[in-house]
């Protein structure tokens, strides 16, 4: 049989990327803008798994074959149905083996010029990692540094609206970055489809201009940042994000307002604090959730907690931070784009 094998580097050589591997391994990850056309579904592969491990390496290779033949029928009929005569897809499963080996050869015979992908995920992935470990250095970085609650976040998309480089680590990661960052409805994606996202978002970058980026610590609630991103980061040259103390609680009181929507799990939130705090202050916070003391909760927060927290967390990571270029926003404000453009003004940047 002809070797229908391809190495990594023809991905785009191709008008599709097809994933064959289920549904939830997908979810995980996959490549960029492939499509997922299972050919075991998620309980189908664990019958298989479980047939190979408690029965015989033969039994499980002919369920699953039947398994695998209705499923590409299927896919011929639905999934594959509009595609033109002369499309040219790449298969890829978890290591390159019989899954994407039996889409491509049905592929094949319908004339088709399909290939599957050498290693499968497996390669791709190690391609990230590697990827990872030189990507984040081809560049250099403008950290916004500054307290919680001083809009950092929103001056950084503000800038990359104004045509700035702009990598937005709290959105590929969905969460904010503290305590109470989960991002309301929205999960986190696994560290490997942040690390693919990261990937991307740095691909589109040139090495010729600056990233603006935001200080981050390692981890971005359960996804962690590469080691080379983080000690380009930490070179960085900073600018410091100040904003007056009653703006910054109106910026919490707009972005964490929600949290009083659920005040039990907003308590259980702040009582994983005990330890950095006492348990007296811990149930202080939790009244005033009772009491919807908002405003008087962000205050004590902000004094007590975060404030903290960022003194003891910036000082010895950001080596660029004592000649940070000092910049006065006002997060609440209409004019936040205006803001993004007089500070790239004053950093002399231009934007592409």
């Amino acid at each position: 049989m002809k070797d229908l094998s391809v190495g990594l580097e023809r991905l785009t050589d191709f008008d599709e990327v097809v994933d064959v591997r289920t549904p939830l391994e997908f979810a995980e990850d996959h490549v960029p803008g492939a499509t997922n056309a299972p050919v075991l579904s998620n309980e189908e592969r664990v019958v298989v798994g479980t047939l190979y491990v408690q029965t015989s390496a033969f039994e499980a290779t002919r369920v699953g074959a039947a398994m695998v033949a209705r499923n590409i029928a299927r896919h011929l009929e639905t999934t594959f149905a509009d595609r033109p005569r002369g499309w040219r897809p790449l298969v890829y499963c978890w290591r390159g083996g019989k899954r994407s080996e039996s889409l491509a050869v049905w592929l094949n015979l319908m004339g088709w010029q399909a290939r599957r992908l050498d290693g499968g995920y497996k390669t791709y992935r190690r391609s990230v990692l590697d990827t990872l470990t030189v990507l984040p250095r081809r560049f250099k970085y403008i950290v916004l540094t500054g307290s919680t609650g001083s809009g950092k976040t929103r001056l950084l998309r503000a800038l990359g609206r104004a045509g700035a480089q702009a990598l937005d680590l709290e959105r590929l990661a969905a969460h904010r970055g503290s305590l109470l960052g989960a991002l309301q409805g929205e999960p986190q994606p696994s560290q490997k489809a942040f690390d693919t996202a990261l990937v991307a978002a740095l691909g589109a970058f040139s090495p010729d201009r600056p990233v603006f980026i935001e200080a981050e610590s390692r981890a971005i609630g359960r996804v962690m940042l590469p080691d080379a991103l983080l000690g380009a980061m930490h070179r960085g040259r900073c600018v410091s994000v100040e904003a007056q103390r009653d703006e910054r609680i109106a910026f919490l009181l707009d972005d964490y307002g929600h949290l009083f929507d659920a005040p039990e799990g907003f308590k259980a939130q702040l009582m994983k604090l005990i330890g950095l705090h006492s348990r007296e202050r811990v149930n202080r916070w939790c009244r005033f959730i009772d009491e919807d003391a908002r405003a008087q909760l962000f205050t004590e927060l902000i004094e007590l907690h975060y404030d903290p927290a960022y003194a003891r967390s910036s000082a010895g990571h950001f080596t660029e931070l004592p000649r940070a270029t000092p910049f006065a926003l006002r997060p609440n404000d209409a004019d936040i784009d205006e803001q993004a453009h007089a500070l790239l003004a004053r950093l002399n940047i231009e934007t592409g």
